[in-house]
């Protein structure tokens, strides 16, 4: 893996592949620059799948910042034909740790530092996996989040979280600016001036990867004594 000093944009595009993730034979597609600086797995909303295009615009644009990604659905087909399911927070969070799990054992991305990107539910999910005591997790960022969900796995949320809201979002930034509160951790909250919810208008999503990209930058580094 790269260090710091010497990483720099790539235009090479990055090396694919389909993944299966944990005993629910998850499907997911990971994406390895050439030279990369640490895994940023990405947790969906609610009703979403792998193939969001959001996501996949973000995730694109980390890859060519030096960051695999790796997207994967959180359910399978038939637990997301279950409509309950997609709400089930502590079920998606299991599904986020099965795929931080199978990054720290995947022998491409086994020594890569991890950083969470969550929208929506998947947002409150990433955080619940972050919470986690052990968790390998080095930094959480939430686009259009949904962190209350998380409920008291808020209060133990030790790495780094940054909170990505539409200005236009008023019910969900009020949300955020209430679960901000409740975390302990180093945390920031970044508010993108005329984005409703899904950050469709113009230069709204680009605003997200430039926030969320410098976020990654500084945060997502190698965790001490985590022994990977």
């Amino acid at each position: 893996m790269a260090t710091r000093d010497s990483l720099q944009p790539s235009t090479d595009p990055p090396r694919c592949r389909s993944v299966i993730i944990g005993g629910h034979a998850l499907e997911g597609d990971l994406a390895i620059p050439p030279v990369p600086r640490g895994l940023i797995i990405f947790a969906h909303g609610s009703g979403s799948s792998r193939r969001s295009p959001r996501n996949a615009f973000v995730a694109s644009s980390l890859q060519q910042r030096g960051f695999a990604t790796l997207l994967f659905d959180l359910l399978t087909e038939d637990e997301a034909a279950e409509r309950a399911n997609v709400f089930d927070i502590g079920l998606l969070a299991n599904r986020v740790r099965e795929a931080v799990h199978w990054s720290t054992v995947d022998t491409e991305t086994a020594s890569f530092p991890i950083g969470l990107f969550g929208a929506s539910t998947g947002a409150a999910a990433a955080l619940v996996a972050a919470a986690e005591p052990s968790s390998q997790v080095a930094t959480v960022v939430s686009r259009g989040g949904r962190p209350d969900l998380a409920g008291a796995a808020l209060e133990h949320v030790r790495a780094p979280v940054l909170l990505i809201v539409g200005g236009e979002d008023e019910v969900v930034l009020d949300l955020n600016r209430n679960a901000l509160k409740r975390l302990t951790c180093a945390k920031q909250l970044d508010v993108i001036p005329g984005a409703t919810h899904l950050f469709e208008e113009p230069g709204t999503l680009e605003a997200v990867v430039n926030h969320a990209s410098a976020w990654f930058e500084t945060h997502c580094h190698a965790l001490e004594g985590a022994g990977r």
